[in-house]
């Protein structure tokens, strides 16, 4: 059974930081592309991030370009979104997700179930 499980989540400053992990299980996460998305109170789904197999590779929205790092660690089956310089905008639940093949993630079918980032003074 595929599981992925968000932590790292909480409250923070503006101008903060903040690093995300996602323990991933039963599957080979070294083979599948992650990403990161993020639902802000009221909101719809945004996607915030993505990261190849290898890690080699990464896309951001533009919205979080320069100050978020997504990456991975193939040998601990884990995904990683490191944030910084953190803005009350970026307040949101964030999710990690598999992509359905091997390589690039061109699409998501397993979620997790998420961790709350809130930040305000």
């Amino acid at each position: 059974e595929v599981q992925l499980v968000e932590s790292g989540g909480g409250l923070v400053q503006p101008g903060g930081s903040l690093r995300l992990s996602c323990a991933a299980s039963g599957f080979t996460f070294s083979i599948y592309g992650m990403s990161w998305v993020r639902q802000a109170p009221g909101k719809g789904l945004e996607w915030v991030s993505a990261v190849n197999n290898g890690g080699g590779s990464t896309s951001y929205a533009d919205s979080v370009k320069g100050r978020f790092t997504i990456s991975r660690d193939n040998a601990k089956n884990t995904l990683y979104l490191q944030m910084n310089s953190l803005k009350p905008e970026d307040t949101a639940v964030y999710y990690c997700a598999k992509g359905p093949s091997s390589g690039w993630p061109d699409g998501m079918d397993y979620w997790g179930k998420g961790t709350l980032v809130i930040v305000s003074s």
